[in-house]
């Protein structure tokens, strides 16, 4: 009777742990980014100032990144991928956002395998309305929010029929209608600003 209870006791404690892991390493991260006090939202379409992010002829992708969120790890490869695909069209940036560690320019870089300036500039995400990393801001050649959200539906950027960021500079390089995203696009997943936690 003893050895039935401590073996119903250990496989409690052990389902215990593996609900906690779950919760720390996945689920959690699966919830939207709770809306921060005193947000102040940036509409589409609204004039960006940006002085790190001028345009030139190009619209400006900024890649808003945090190296301690699993959620931007998961993200590195699709985002080295559009930097490939479309590096000669849009002027792509990084914008590091964590407050408890050093980073260099040169270590994100390496990340994504690409030489595009990186910035550690926390206004900048404020200025776009972004409160959460990973997420992807296009800004159009006049200067206008063009998009502002997620890159996929998927944690880890696999499915296709739902590659928002991609699906946003398409759109825009072809000047066709900005297209419709639903709120898996639009509302902030990942982790939460100014300490990038959950």
């Amino acid at each position: 009777m003893l050895r039935k209870l401590l073996v119903g006791l250990w496989m409690l404690l052990l389902c215990a742990a593996i609900s906690v892991l779950f919760w720390q390493n996945e689920f959690k991260y699966s919830l939207p980014t709770p809306v921060p006090k005193n947000y102040h939202d940036i509409a589409m379409g609204s004039k960006i100032d940006l002085k790190c992010c001028s345009t030139d002829t190009r619209p400006v992708f900024i890649h808003f990144f945090n190296p301690d969120c699993p959620c931007s790890r998961f993200n590195i490869p699709h985002v080295s991928g559009l930097i490939k695909k479309y590096g000669d069209q849009v002027n792509f940036k990084i914008v590091v956002l964590n407050k408890l560690k050093n980073f260099t320019i040169e270590e994100i870089q390496e990340k994504f395998d690409a030489k595009i300036p990186v910035y550690f500039d926390e206004g900048i995400a404020k200025s776009c309305g972004v409160f959460s990393t990973p997420q992807a801001v296009i800004i159009d050649t006049s200067g206008d929010l063009y998009y502002r959200g997620n890159y996929n539906k998927t944690r880890y950027c696999t499915n296709e029929d739902s590659n928002y960021a991609q699906m946003a500079i398409d759109a825009l390089l072809k000047q066709t209608k900005t297209p419709s995203f639903d709120a898996l696009a639009l509302r902030a997943y990942g982790c939460s600003l100014p300490k990038c936690t959950k």
